[in-house]
């Protein structure tokens, strides 16, 4: 059958001439013409074909770092037999050595397996970062102030336990400083590279024009370890003569001070830049603009700035022109150098964190006298936008929150009180302000002191012309879409798409109000829904790194990283919790997975086995019975420690799944006997767990809850000869509980994975297809717009979490049916396998692996199945559609003999290669 399918699909790839194929979507370290890159970059293309089945046979690279010279013989690379569109440099290139703070350009032309060729492709370029402290020459980290070693606070201190570092450590406000420096260029510019970082955060400027829109740059980091610089490029902005650079730095989790809502107090240092401005000229001469104390700062009219509290800023002391070449700064004090506190100086590789969309207000009330309610209709991560008329001296107070009280104020109990911003006016004409160095998750905004320009104004205040909502997250691209025609599941899908958003920062956090902490175990549980959502490449690379170096030394990757904060556990697993430290093991395992790169592996293997080696040392008899477990399962209970599973299962199968995972690993290192050893324990493992939680009588684990039952099913630890009857006593077990979803935070992921690879996908239909218990229509219906921290939208927890959302992922991989197949890396090897449940009639969803954009829609029509398929070249897949054998199959319209069709389990199965399919199936 599989040699008759062969010649259909045949065929098909011949009715297509003309054929074309190009090369497309040029890549460097996953960015396109990316700035800052490291001297061993990774590229990678994607083709696009008129025609099916189109694979990879060869390619030829072109590279140098001219753009003029790129077609010489002498920058043209060998003809390479490969059908992998990556490559790293300089490896893939014989004979470059790639030099820092140098731009380099590249194209590349491919070949089929015909043997067709390509035209060239467009030219792509990066620039690369610096190579070490000697690249820096000689710039320093400067300062308006600094602290004494002693007046450091690193760890953090918890909020409520920081009574000694309110008494005797840093003192309540920090100055926000302003740094310049005027300098000349003389002659014709040929290049101009700025490196930069400011610590905590930091916007820089060029002769009064800010650089670039990132927001809260650079990225979070543990800054004892690690801190990270961005590279501008200012070839086409500087200007014969007079220049000037600016620089505003804030706190961050680099310096959070004592007043206000904080979660933790944290100080590494004071606010501090460094730079080196690199200008080339024609002539080939170099200068270097470096920072040293020879710069000028002064006090910024940003009053007050935390990451926990907000900001205030005065606009009354503004300084006019203070970023521009001719500005008096002789009343200006000159910068102090002050002392590093990183080891590592690393460019950002990560997609920068931006305003994304903007929100204009929805509704106005006033619930108070001089008090206004500004509602936004979405709750989000984000600053305020403001514009404002009113005289010098006059402020106005802005205070975010997600909820609203009896009495429709704002609500922040659950969120961390106080926060708010404050904006002093300078009294000129229509101002326009929007905070720097803070964000909050909200909804809404209650104005005092001003009032909007269409109220009735009872006093003289100023007069507020527009607020808006500036939702900001990280820039990563969006990478996948999905919608169908039940719209429950299509609100759903907004709801956890919102959560995720509010959530991808720097590091992925919990939540945008209360903590901003990167609590470990969303990065694998919702890493398959983020990564359906985003491209998450460049982001989960960082998490590692931000893994590893929270490592300790006797193995325990913590519960959060960057820690910036040791919790104190009191026995809950605050800090040192299975669950949530294993993200150290399962994440570089998925982003291998998702995007095929083996130095992910290579670089975090040693974290790996560091972890896995801690976990058994914590073990009893194979055993782990402590952590957090099923964080805010639906007990009976007030949610919070798992209610309805021992801990002991969910921190003993994850246990077991590191170990699973940490073999694969180490056989895909050549670390035979590191993965023989592995798999020796984890026998031992499984044998215990059975043993001790396993009822062979009643074929249940444990007390039988949703998460005891799923999590073996998923990770591996039910015999054979039992996974049937497990799987069918949990289905049975969610039916006699009228299909409520119970399980936690940990075992939800587990229940949604171990349904659908069971066949019941038409019982996850059931169970959220609903609003009338906990779950996401009930958030839904209490008037959530992102995801709850509880399955009941409880006021008193957080009502914007990155938790809980792993339903989005069955969108993609049961209703649109797009996985990839089990050893395929980068999905190379696709599955499309739709599931149609309930009264759904259509789904439409796509998504953007390494090779290109696979799509997977299906509707109802004409009393059958329409289906329309592609698959990127470089690609094929395993097709399953829903279909009986003695039903009618057509292709593009033309009917398909079924004797030459495979079929199993009720549905066709097809093998096809790259291309744009439409098939309709018939009873």
């Amino acid at each position: 059958m599989k040699q008759c399918m062969g010649i259909w699909l045949l065929f098909l790839s011949l009715q297509t001439w003309g054929q074309q194929l190009q090369v497309v979507h040029l890549r460097t370290d996953n960015k396109t013409n990316p700035l800052g890159c490291q001297l061993s970059p990774r590229l990678s293309w994607q083709l696009s074909a008129s025609y099916n089945n189109c694979v990879q046979q060869a390619y030829q690279l072109q590279f140098s770092d001219d753009s003029t010279t790129l077609n010489s013989k002498k920058h043209t690379g060998k003809h390479v037999e490969s059908a992998d569109p990556f490559l790293t440099l300089p490896a893939a290139f014989a004979g470059i050595t790639l030099l820092p703070a140098h731009t380099y350009y590249w194209r590349v032309q491919v070949w089929d397996k015909a043997g067709r060729p390509s035209g060239w492709s467009e030219v792509a370029s990066f620039i690369n970062a610096l190579n070490g402290p000697a690249d820096w020459k000689g710039a320093k980290w400067i300062g308006y102030e600094d602290v004494v070693d002693s007046m450091r606070v690193v760890p953090g201190v918890h909020n409520g336990t920081d009574k000694f570092y309110q008494k005797h450590k840093a003192r309540q406000r920090t100055i926000v400083p302003l740094f310049r420096k005027a300098f000349s260029v003389q002659g014709k510019v040929k290049s101009a590279l700025l490196y930069i970082s400011g610590l905590g955060q930091y916007e820089a400027s060029l002769n009064g024009v800010r650089l670039g829109d990132n927001f809260l740059a650079p990225g979070w980091t543990h800054y004892d370890e690690t801190a990270l610089y961005n590279t501008y490029d200012l070839t086409n902005v500087l200007q014969a003569g007079e220049n000037a650079l600016g620089v505003i730095v804030g706190n961050g989790f680099f310096n959070v001070n004592k007043e206000r809502y904080r979660k933790l107090s944290v100080v590494y240092g004071m606010p501090r830049m460094i730079c080196r401005l690199l200008i080339t000229y024609e002539n080939g001469k170099t200068t270097n603009i470096v920072s040293g104390t020879d710069w000028r700062t002064s006090a910024s009219p940003i009053t007050f700035t935390s990451i926990y509290g907000g900001e205030d800023y005065d606009a009354g002391k503004e300084q006019s022109g203070w970023d521009q070449p001719g500005f008096n700064d002789t009343e200006w004090k000159p910068a102090i150098v002050v002392k590093a506190t990183e080891k590592r100086l690393l460019p950002e590789e990560d997609y920068p964190v931006k305003v994304m969309e903007v929100l204009p207000v929805r509704r106005i009330t006033q619930p108070q006298p001089a008090v206004y309610m500004y509602d936004f209709g979405q709750n989000a991560s984000g600053i305020i936008g403001l514009k404002i008329k009113g005289k010098k001296g006059q402020t106005v107070k802005l205070i975010p929150a997600e909820l609203t009280n009896d009495k429709q104020l704002a609500n922040q109990k659950a969120t961390g009180s106080p926060y708010y911003f404050s904006y002093t006016l300078k009294g000129d004409g229509i101002e326009t302000w929007q905070p720097r160095f803070s964000y909050y998750g909200f909804r809404y905004v209650q104005v005092e002191g001003a009032a909007p320009d269409t109220a009735v104004h009872t006093g003289d205040v100023p007069e507020i012309i527009s607020l808006e909502l500036l939702h900001t997250r990280n820039a990563a691209p969006v990478n996948g879409t999905f919608s169908c025609s039940n719209d429950l599941f299509n609100r759903i899908h907004t709801l956890i798409l919102w959560a995720i958003k509010s959530n991808m920062q720097s590091v992925l956090t919990d939540c945008p109000h209360r903590e901003k902490l990167s609590w470990l175990e969303q990065d694998y549980l919702m890493g398959n829904a983020i990564q359906y959502s985003y491209d998450i490449d460049l982001l989960y690379r960082k998490l590692i790194r931000d893994m590893k170096e929270a490592q300790t030394g006797e193995g325990l990757v913590p519960d959060i990283a960057p820690e910036f904060v040791f919790f104190d556990d009191h026995g809950f697993g605050f800090r040192d919790s299975p669950e949530w430290g294993s993200a150290g093991v399962i994440v570089p395992w998925l982003h291998y997975r998702w995007y095929g790169d083996k130095t992910v592996i290579s670089d975090a293997y040693p974290m790996v086995k560091k972890y896995v080696a801690y976990l058994g040392a914590k073990a009893q008899h194979n055993i782990l019975s402590y952590g957090l477990g099923d964080w805010f399962d639906n007990g009976p209970q007030r949610p919070g420690v798992a209610q309805l599973t021992p801990k002991g299962v969910t921190a003993t199968a994850i246990y077991y799944y590191d170990l699973v995972l940490a073999g694969n690993m180490a056989d895909l290192l050549g670390k035979t006997a590191e993965a023989k050893a592995f798999r020796v324990q984890a026998d031992k493992v499984k044998a215990t767990f059975n043993g001790e939680y396993f009822h062979t009588g009643t074929k249940v684990y444990s007390t039988g809850s949703q998460t005891a039952m799923a999590m073996p099913l998923c990770v591996g630890l039910v015999e054979e000869q039992y996974r049937q009857a497990v799987f069918s006593n949990m289905v049975d077990s969610i039916r006699q509980q009228r299909n409520q979803l119970t399980a936690g935070d940990i075992g939800f992921h587990f229940l949604v994975q171990a349904l659908q690879e069971g066949g019941a996908s038409d019982l996850l239909y059931e169970m959220n297809n609903r609003s009338d218990v906990p779950g996401y229509g009930f958030q839904l219906a209490k008037g959530a717009t992102t995801l709850t921290e509880s399955w009941a939208a409880l006021e008193q927890v957080s009502n914007n979490h990155l938790m809980l959302g792993h339903l989005l992922e069955w969108f993609y991989t049961g209703l649109g049916g797009i996985t990839q197949q089990a050893g395929s890396i980068g999905y190379k090897q696709l599955q499309i396998c739709p599931e149609v449940v309930g009264d759904i009639t259509w789904v439409k969803t796509s998504y953007n692996t390494p090779y290109g954009t696979v799509r997977s829609e299906w509707e109802k029509k004409d009393g059958g199945m329409l289906f329309r398929i592609s698959i990127p070249p470089n690609s094929n897949a395993i097709v399953k559609l829903p279909a009986k054998r003695e039903g009618r199959i057509t292709a593009d319209g033309k009917p398909l003999n079924n004797q030459d069709l495979s079929f199993e389990k009720e549905r066709v199965v097809m093998y096809l290669g790259s291309g744009d399919y439409e098939f309709s199936t018939f009873k």
